[in-house]
């Protein structure tokens, strides 16, 4: 009990201190610029539910265009194997099966995009917002979105593709009640991501062949490095 309540008052002082950093930045982005700059560094938003192809394409994207892909989950998980204070935190919040707090997901993707911000093209943000309230602190915190890519497909399109991977990989938690339950819970959210967006997003079908899908996405990202 000792060692659970010397962790949670540790996860304490890192929000602490994390709530700190955000309002030190806010309080120098009132003097100086924003640390990203769109109109030579857009941040495009790669959304599409599990089983769209988004991954293929954000490779593809990366090959052609140069860009830094980011994903969240890949954050989280390179920050729990670095051992720092703020991995231990992160753990101590999985292992008792929360949700990690937006305001760590913000800071890691800030922080990845100001490290690359000097060499890279651009970023694909993968997957992220899930959540209406995280597109509104993502451009509040770091800059707005140039454009939101959705890569769009039916229910069924994508059950049918997440049994296919279920079958070869032999997830038993893959079965389609399952598969049926993440689909919603993604869309229910994922719609009201998107209607806060209309100017900015592009709906792409992805259930026709990746590379017709690509020579559409090219058409929405070569306007933006020109």
């Amino acid at each position: 009990m000792k060692t659970n309540s010397a962790l949670d008052y540790r996860c304490f002082v890192v929000l602490v201190m994390a709530t700190w950093l955000e309002l030190l930045k806010y309080a120098s982005e009132l003097i100086f610029e924003a640390p990203i700059d769109t109109s030579k560094k857009p941040i495009v938003w790669v959304l599409g539910g599990p089983g769209s192809g988004k991954g293929t394409q954000c490779d593809k994207i990366v090959a052609k265009y140069g860009f830094t892909h980011l994903s969240t989950g890949d954050l989280l998980r390179a920050e729990v194997k670095s051992g720092s204070e703020r991995a231990k935190c992160l753990t101590a919040i999985m292992e008792r099966g929360e949700l990690v707090p937006n305001e760590i997901v913000l800071d890691l993707l800030k922080e990845a995009i100001l490290a690359r911000a000097e060499e890279s093209k651009g970023f694909l943000i993968d997957g992220y917002p899930r959540e209406k309230s995280q597109g509104i602190a993502f451009e509040e915190n770091i800059a707005p979105v140039s454009v939101i890519i959705y890569f769009e497909a039916s229910s069924e399109t994508l059950t049918q593709r997440l049994l296919g991977r279920a079958a070869s990989s032999g997830r038993a938690d893959d079965n389609e009640e399952t598969i049926k339950l993440r689909l919603k819970t993604f869309l229910d959210n994922n719609d009201l991501v998107l209607a806060q967006y209309p100017d900015k997003l592009r709906r792409i079908n992805a259930e026709r062949p990746v590379d017709e899908i690509f020579a559409e996405v090219q058409s929405i990202l070569d306007p933006l490095v020109a």
